[in-house]
C-alpha cells in the first residue's frame, strides 16, 4: 500500500501513484521494517529535480522494480527540502562512503536508521542489482553490514562535531579569505572554479561588502564580472527573468533549468546592493526584473513564495525554454527573428540538445541607443508570449520557512533601494513602480504568513502548502532567516511587531539549538532524534543554519541594543571562522554577516515626520555601511527602539548615527550624515 496519497509535499505526492509500497518518514516505518526483519530503502530527493524524475520513471514506476523493493525492503520516501534534517544525516553517509553526494540520495539502512550503504543516482539495471546485493547481503552477512553501519554512524558523528577550534573573524582572516576566492576566480567567464558552475551569490554578497570596507577594487570587479556573467547566460531567462539553479558547463550557457526560491532570493540581494553601490544600469534591471519573477511567478497569493519551478516539463528537460533559429523567425517574422538570433547566440548547430539553443544575451543592451533597447524589449515580449503557448514547468507549491525568509529580506532591500532611484524622467519609471508594487503585496503577504501559519505555539514549522502548515519542526535555518527578515521589515515598516517577532525566535534558537562552545546545532533539542545530530557550519545552496542565526542576532542586536544577543553571534562566528580562512567558498554567509561587524555595525535612526521622502532617510539607506540597521521615524515610535529619546533637532529632521553601540552626535544635514558614514 503506497502511503504518499495525504502527503503535503509535491514530492511525495509525485509518488503516490508508484507501485511501490512508499511510506513517508515515520516512526512506523521503521517499526515495521524491524517486525518484518528487513532493511530500510530511504529514498531522498525534491520535487524540481532532473534526475529524481528519471530514476522515479525508469525504477519507481516500473512493476517490476515495484515488486522487488515491496518483497525485500521498507521503502521511505523523503522530500529533502521538508526534512532537512534528515537529508543533512544521511547526505554526510553518503559522502563520506562515495566520496560526492547529490540527489536522488539512495540509502540502505538497518531497522534503526543506521545507513550501511549509500549512493545517489542508479539507471534500472544498476539499481536491480543493488537491490538483489543488498537483500542477499542483509540475509547472508547480516554481522558486517551491521559493522560497516557503525563505522559509518561514527563517521557522520565526527563530521557533525560541535565543539572544535575558534577564532575571531577578525580583519586579517576576512582580507585573507577575499584573497583566496581571487585566487579561485574564474576571470574568462566569472565565478568560481569549471563545470558545473553554481550562481556564488552568498560569496559576492561578501565580497561586495569586503570591497565597501576596504576600497579593494578586485573584490568589485570580481562581483561586477561575475554577475554581468551570469545575467547575460543561458543560467537566467532572458524572457521571464528568473534564474536557473546551475549552469552544466563552465560558461553559464545551458542551465539546470529548475529555478529554486532561495537562489533568486540570494540573487536579487545581489544584485540589489550591486544596483545601490554602483548604480549599474545592468544590475538595476536585473534586480527589478528578479523581484518581478518571484512576486509573478512564485507567490502564491495570500500565502508565501512557492520553492521552486521544476526542471523538466512533460519529462523533458529544456523543453519550454530553448529555440532554433526557425522558431524566432516563426514568432518574429524573418526580419526580427534574424535579428534576435544575433542578439541571443542562437546558431543553428545548437548550444543545447537537437539543435537548440538556450537564449542567452550576446550583445550590450543596457548602454545601448534607445531604439535598440526598445526593439529588444519588443522582441522579448513576443517571444515570451510564443514560449506561453508552449507546455509550462511544473511548480513546487509548499512554503519553505527559511527560503520565504531570504526572499523577504531580498526584498525589502530591493524597495529601499528602488525608492532611492525613482525618478519619473526614467523610460521605464512606470514598470518598476509597477514592480515595487506587487513585490511589497507579495513579501507582506509571506511575511504575515510565517507570522500567522508557521509559527505554532511559539515553534516554527518548516513547511506549509494550500494555506495548511505541515508537521515537520522548523531547523536553525528557518529561525535564522525568518529572524533576520523580520528585522529587515522592522526596519521598512516601523512596525514594532516584527522587531518582537524576531526577538522570539531568536530566544527560542538560543534555547533550544544552542551546542557547546558557542556553536548550534541544526535541529532542536527537542526534535526527533536521528541516527546523528547535525551540526554543520558550513554554508551551501543556502545559508547554513548557524551562518543564518548569527545574521540574525547581528541585526536584532543592533535594532535592540542588547548585547547578549551579538555575545552569542561573535562566540558563533568564531566556531566558523576557521573555516572561512581555509574554505572561503563555503562560507559567504559567515563571512558577509563577519563584515557588519567588523564594520560595527552601524546603527543610524533619522527621527522625521516623512519617513518615505526625508533626503536623511535616502542618505542614509543609499551610504549605510556593511550590515548597518536603519530605522525612521518619528521620536519615540512605540516598538522601535532606535526612535526612543531621540528627538528632533530645532525642529528638524535628525538623523542619530552609532557604531557598535557607541553614539556620535545628532546631525541635520545629508552632508553631515555622508560624512559620518564614510
Amino acid at each position: 500500500m503506497n502511503r504518499l496519497v495525504d502527503a503535503t509535499s509535491p514530492y511525495l505526492l509525485q509518488h503516490a501513484d508508484n507501485p511501490v509500497d512508499w511510506w513517508p518518514w515515520s516512526d512506523e516505518a521503521f517499526a515495521e521494517a524491524k517486525r518484518r526483519d528487513v532493511p530500510v530503502l530511504i529514498s531522498v530527493g525534491y520535487a524540481a529535480c532532473h534526475w529524481c524524475h528519471v530514476m522515479a520513471h525508469e525504477s519507481f514506476e516500473n512493476e517490476q522494480v515495484g515488486a522487488l523493493m515491496n518483497d525485500n525492503f521498507v521503502s521511505i520516501k523523503v522530500d529533502r527540502e521538508e526534512r532537512p534534517d534528515v537529508d543533512a544525516v544521511y547526505m554526510t553517509a553518503t559522502q563520506a562512503m562515495t566520496g560526492q553526494g547529490g540527489w536522488p540520495m539512495t540509502v540502505f539502512a538497518t531497522p534503526d536508521g543506521t545507513p550501511f550503504f549509500c549512493g545517489t543516482y542508479f539507471p534500472r539495471p544498476n539499481f536491480v542489482q543493488l537491490l538483489q546485493s543488498v537483500t542477499t547481503a542483509w540475509r547472508e552477512q547480516r554481522e558486517e553490514v551491521v559493522r560497516q553501519g557503525a563505522a559509518v554512524v561514527e563517521a557522520i558523528g565526527g563530521a557533525q562535531a560541535v565543539g572544535g577550534p575558534t577564532a575571531p573573524l577578525d580583519a586579517p582572516l576576512l582580507d585573507a579569505a577575499a584573497g583566496r576566492l581571487a585566487s579561485e576566480y574564474d576571470a574568462t567567464n566569472g565565478g568560481f572554479g569549471g563545470a558545473p558552475k553554481f550562481p556564488p551569490h552568498m560569496n559576492l554578497l561578501f565580497l561586495l561588502r569586503h570591497h565597501q570596507r576596504t576600497g579593494d577594487p578586485r573584490s568589485l570587479e570580481i562581483t561586477r564580472h561575475t554577475a554581468e556573467a551570469m545575467a547575460r547566460g543561458g543560467i537566467y531567462d532572458q524572457l521571464a527573468s528568473g534564474f536557473a539553479r546551475y549552469s552544466v558547463d563552465a560558461h553559464w550557457t545551458v542551465p539546470h533549468f529548475e529555478k529554486m526560491l532561495y537562489d533568486n532570493a540570494l540573487l536579487l540581494r545581489l544584485y540589489t546592493q550591486l544596483w545601490r553601490l554602483t548604480g549599474d544600469p545592468l544590475a538595476r534591471r536585473v534586480a527589478r526584473d528578479t523581484a518581478r519573477f518571484l512576486a509573478d511567478e512564485l507567490h502564491r497569493p495570500g500565502e508565501g513564495f512557492a520553492s521552486a519551478l521544476d526542471a523538466d516539463t512533460e519529462g523533458v528537460e529544456g523543453l519550454t525554454y530553448a529555440w532554433t533559429p526557425a522558431q524566432l523567425v516563426e514568432a518574429l517574422g524573418a526580419e526580427d527573428g534574424r535579428w534576435a538570433t544575433d542578439l541571443f547566440a542562437v546558431t543553428e548547430e545548437g548550444t543545447f540538445e537537437h539543435g537548440m539553443s538556450v537564449l542567452k544575451l550576446a550583445r550590450d543592451v543596457d548602454d545601448a541607443a534607445p531604439e535598440v533597447r526598445a526593439r529588444w524589449q519588443q522582441v522579448v515580449g513576443r517571444l515570451l508570449s510564443a514560449r506561453d503557448t508552449r507546455p509550462q514547468p511544473a511548480r513546487d507549491d509548499k512554503v519553505v520557512a527559511a527560503w520565504n525568509g531570504l526572499a523577504i529580506t531580498a526584498i525589502v532591500e530591493f524597495l529601499q533601494v528602488a525608492a532611492l532611484y525613482a525618478s519619473p524622467k526614467d523610460e521605464d519609471a512606470n514598470l518598476m513602480d509597477g514592480v515595487t508594487i506587487v513585490a511589497d503585496g507579495a513579501m507582506r503577504d509571506a511575511a504575515e504568513h510565517l507570522a500567522t501559519v508557521h509559527l505554532v505555539d511559539g515553534r516554527l514549522r518548516r513547511v506549509s502548502r494550500d494555506g495548511k502548515v505541515g508537521e515537520p519542526a522548523g531547523v536553525l535555518e528557518d529561525y535564522g532567516c525568518v529572524a533576520e527578515a523580520f528585522c529587515s521589515l522592522h526596519q521598512l515598516t516601523g512596525e514594532g511587531r516584527w522587531l518582537t517577532l524576531a526577538g522570539e525566535l531568536l530566544d527560542t534558537a538560543l534555547a533550544h539549538f544552542a551546542a557547546p562552545g558557542g556553536a548550534f546545532y541544526d535541529t532542536a533539542d527537542d526534535a526527533e532524534r536521528l541516527v546523528a545530530r547535525p551540526a554543520d557550519p558550513t554554508d551551501n545552496a543556502t545559508p547554513s543554519g548557524r551562518s543564518a542565526l548569527i545574521a540574525g542576532l547581528v541585526a536584532y542586536s543592533a535594532l535592540t541594543g542588547e548585547t547578549r544577543y551579538r555575545e552569542a553571534a561573535e562566540a558563533a562566528l568564531a566556531t566558523v571562522a576557521p573555516i572561512v580562512g581555509k574554505h572561503p567558498r563555503f562560507t559567504g554567509y559567515a563571512a558577509m554577516v563577519g563584515e557588519a561587524l567588523l564594520s560595527g555595525p552601524y546603527e543610524i535612526a533619522v527621527v522625521t515626520d516623512d519617513p518615505a521622502g526625508d533626503p536623511l532617510v535616502a542618505a542614509a539607506r543609499r551610504h549605510a555601511p556593511p550590515g548597518a540597521v536603519v530605522v525612521a521615524g518619528q521620536p519615540d515610535q512605540p516598538g522601535v527602539p532606535l526612535l526612543a529619546d531621540r528627538p528632533l533637532v530645532d525642529g528638524r529632521s535628525a538623523a542619530y548615527v552609532c557604531r557598535g553601540f557607541v553614539c556620535q552626535r545628532p546631525v541635520t544635514s545629508v552632508e553631515e550624515l555622508v560624512a559620518e558614514l564614510s
